[in-house]
């Protein structure tokens, strides 16, 4: 079972611009087509609620605040339980799922990304989440590296950032005087 996966899906809601119905249903792309179909107004308010908490687990996490992200995550594994299934197409691809169908779509999504998050934490610690360091993102990512030392959520934000700053040295070093 590929909890890295469900932890995932806690950054891609995190991350996720939920305005509107269209952009619900582009958080669970093509995998996950059957929510896009099914997802609901009451379910873009259920996520956007969840989204919120989630990110308090992040800050909490890269905010060395262990024991109030595991709260906040335990709370969340409460409102969002597990209901382990076993899932495939054939005989040849039996997988689990941690979520049961028949639940609504909000709910079955947070139960995976509740679960993944909660997993990850347990695994590599609160300190592997973290929160862009670019002040312009603020997206959340897993630091997946060997020795924990990613600040953004990507190239792009970390190449963006570096170039400024880098520009605010030359613009700098040019109004000193000499």
């Amino acid at each position: 079972m590929n909890f890295d996966a469900y932890a995932r899906t806690a950054v891609e809601l995190v991350n996720a611009g939920l305005t509107d119905l269209e952009q619900a249903k582009g958080l669970f792309g093509d995998e996950l087509g059957w929510m896009a179909a099914e997802v609901t107004e009451k379910d873009l308010t259920v996520l956007r609620r969840a989204q919120r908490r989630l990110r308090d687990v992040f800050e909490h996490g890269t905010g060395g605040r262990d024991h109030d992200a595991v709260a906040e995550l335990n709370l969340l594994l409460a409102a969002y339980p597990v209901q382990p299934r076993i899932s495939g197409h054939d005989t040849s691809d039996w997988h689990m799922h941690v979520t049961g169908r028949g639940a609504s779509v909000s709910a079955e999504y947070l139960a995976g990304a509740v679960w993944g998050l909660s997993v990850w934490l347990c695994e590599y610690g609160s300190a592997r989440f973290g929160i862009c360091a670019d002040d312009r993102c603020g997206n959340v990512y897993l630091d997946t590296s060997s020795n924990n030392c990613r600040r953004f959520c990507s190239e792009r934000c970390a190449t963006r950032s570096h170039v400024a700053a880098h520009r605010a040295r030359k613009r700098a070093a040019t109004l000193t005087p000499a």
